[in-house]
């Protein structure tokens, strides 16, 4: 984790007494132009939730999070964006995720329609990468936050 991430964490920690370890630190999607697009959709308030694949998080060994659990968003230079904190987190097949929920992760024209298509993509190629087909049914790891602190 960097220092900037590090010290970060550690003021918001100290303003706020709270007694927690430097949390996860993490950037939307891949690559700094998605990075900053979406993560530009949470400093905005757009984006209140992100879905990941359930299969991505077993392969590479990553806890599924937990509400209440705060985490780092970073920007595409890998730097502090805000600190979000989980209010929901659910596991969902793709084609049973809401409208609702499409609509809650910002993107687009916030349709439905709009995010199962970027999701299909996204996941056809992510998936990719570990020799995975994707499926409609795939489950994600769906979760809703809220923005504790903008940097």
């Amino acid at each position: 984790m960097s220092e900037i991430v590090t010290a970060y964490w550690e003021s918001f920690a100290k303003e706020r007494d709270l007694d927690l370890e430097c949390p996860v630190a993490w950037a939307f999607g891949y690559g700094a132009e998605m990075a900053n697009r979406l993560g530009a959709l949470v400093v905005d308030g757009i984006k209140t939730a992100s879905c990941a694949a359930y299969c991505v998080h077993e392969i590479e060994g990553e806890a599924i999070p937990v509400v209440g659990e705060y985490n780092i968003v970073l920007d595409g230079k890998n730097e502090p964006l805000v600190i979000i904190r989980y209010t929901e987190v659910e596991l969902v097949k793709m084609n049973e995720v809401t409208r609702d929920f499409a609509r809650s992760e910002g993107e687009g024209d916030l349709s439905y329609e709009y995010w199962y298509d970027a999701h299909v993509r996204f996941f056809t190629s992510e998936l990719a990468q570990f020799g995975l087909t994707f499926t409609p049914d795939l489950l994600l790891v769906c979760q809703r936050f809220e923005v504790v602190e903008v940097r």
